[in-house]
């Protein structure tokens, strides 16, 4: 499967807002209505009080360049948890790109449709492992593939995932949606509309958008907020089109932050200063 992880190299189409070159203050604004089957004990502490979080495959690698950093995944598991105790409700997707990314291979003749499914597969050892990391810190959790694998996941069903939310357990969507020539950013979107997601909590290994790579360019200008059709035009790469697209025409915002701080998963559905905001309008 293809992913977009991060903010890519684009010029920045004259209808964008100022950038800057630092994160700015707080942007964020109040999100509007409330889920249906919110969990009772909801902390007021939190903006958002139910949740759709990516995580790109890439981040569960930390620094051994491939596979699974044990490290990495007891520290995201660890603070999930706790907020999943204090009654956000949180559904996950995560990447494969740290077992298998298709593009190097379908150069070389692979074909696409096999590609993708190979990554589908990735993605479910990602969200076994992450199951197992918050499980060992005292939070329930399901994993629910696209694709049937009755013998360790539950088969995606919306009702059945909603449920679990309700019943404070975290749940893992994994194998995409089922189909290829779609990313997990798309899966993300479509899963966070599903279930009735406030937001779309984008982790990536950089403080949120900016014009250019950050880590390739230090004079990248920062976005503290922006609009799906402002990231579109611009061609910014914080989610593929069709993921962006999909999250505009449904009304859900998204909010792209650096998995890497520790802590800034909890700061963001807080609503503090973190990462960039992304808005439908």
């Amino acid at each position: 499967m293809t992913s977009n992880s991060d903010p890519g190299d684009s010029a920045v189409d004259a209808v964008l807002p100022e950038p800057r070159k630092d994160p700015p203050g707080d942007a964020r604004e109040e999100p509007s209505g409330e889920p249906s089957g919110e969990p009772s004990g909801a902390a007021s502490v939190y903006r958002y009080r139910r949740v759709l979080l990516k995580i790109s495959g890439e981040a569960l690698q930390g620094k051994l360049g491939f596979g699974l950093d044990p490290d990495v995944l007891d520290s995201i598991g660890l603070q999930i948890a706790e907020i999943a105790r204090d009654g956000v409700a949180m559904g996950v997707v995560i990447g494969g790109g740290n077992i298998f990314r298709g593009q190097i291979l379908e150069s070389h003749g692979l074909n696409r449709v096999t590609g993708d499914h190979m990554g589908m597969l990735a993605t479910v050892i990602n969200a076994l492992a992450m199951q197992d990391s918050m499980e060992r810190h005292g939070i329930e959790t399901r994993v629910q593939s696209a694709i049937k694998m009755t013998e360790f996941t539950e088969p995606f069903i919306r009702r059945r995932a909603v449920r679990h939310l309700e019943k404070g357990r975290v749940v893992i969507f994994a194998a995409g949606t089922g189909n290829p020539y779609l990313t997990t950013d798309t899966a993300a979107v479509l899963r966070a509309s599903e279930i009735g997601a406030e937001a779309i909590l984008k982790a990536t290994k950089v403080d949120g958008v900016y014009d250019k790579d950050p880590l390739k360019h230090p004079d990248a200008a920062f976005f503290p907020r922006l609009t799906y059709m402002e990231a579109i035009r611009a061609k910014l790469k914080v989610m593929d089109t069709t993921a962006m697209s999909l999250a505009m025409e449904n009304g859900v915002p998204a909010v792209v932050f650096n998995l890497r701080k520790e802590g800034n998963i909890k700061k963001v559905i807080m609503g503090e200063d973190v990462g960039t905001l992304i808005t439908p309008s």
